[in-house]
């Protein structure tokens, strides 16, 4: 708009929260398997993408836009946004895994080292793990490096965006103008 008359006119920018449940592909299409747009009841979800995906059986915070400038900033690995992770595993978390996560873990497939990760044992299975970037299975393949499977794994947080407790798997809402303006 300029004085009042139409120069452009696009589609509005829309950005929503979903509790992604397990079962549930981060995708946009999938002939297989349900996936989280096929959870959203929006005009033209087709036009959005997702920022930020989870394995198919983590669950937890998912953002979903059709902001391609908001969704960079949220996933580029220059940003460091913190992720957070609820995390169950199989067998015990030890102390001496604090340290070994702080220090990063090599990655022969793709011959790196993970950045620095915050691990906080909460007791003997189960733990807030917060990561920076988000590699292929990343969490699993940490706690693998100790031969201890994961069980569960739920994102809670990506940066200051937090999931709304009073959202159930498979439902989500929009984001407030505050939450966008956040990222």
């Amino acid at each position: 708009m300029f004085d009042d008359e139409t120069l452009q006119t696009g589609k509005p920018t829309r950005y929503f929260m979903l509790h992604k449940p397990q079962g549930c592909v981060s995708a946009t299409v999938d002939p297989r398997h349900p996936t989280v747009l096929d959870l959203l009841d929006e005009p033209d979800k087709h036009d959005l993408h997702i920022a930020g995906r989870l394995d198919f059986n983590t669950s937890g915070l998912m953002l979903i836009t059709n902001d391609g400038q908001w969704s960079r900033r949220l996933t580029q690995p220059t940003t460091k946004l913190p992720k957070l992770y609820y995390v169950e595993t199989e067998q015990e978390i030890g102390e001496h895994y604090i340290e070994k996560f702080a220090e990063g873990f090599y990655f022969a497939f793709e011959d790196l080292t993970t950045l620095p990760a915050e691990l906080t044992i909460l007791d003997s299975h189960h733990a807030r793990l917060s990561i920076v970037e988000g590699r292929y299975h990343q969490v699993k393949r940490m706690f693998g490096f100790y031969d201890n499977k994961v069980l569960r794994l739920h994102r809670e947080s990506m940066g200051p965006l937090v999931l709304d407790p009073a959202l159930e798997p498979g439902q989500y809402r929009a984001l407030s103008a505050e939450e966008i303006q956040l990222i």
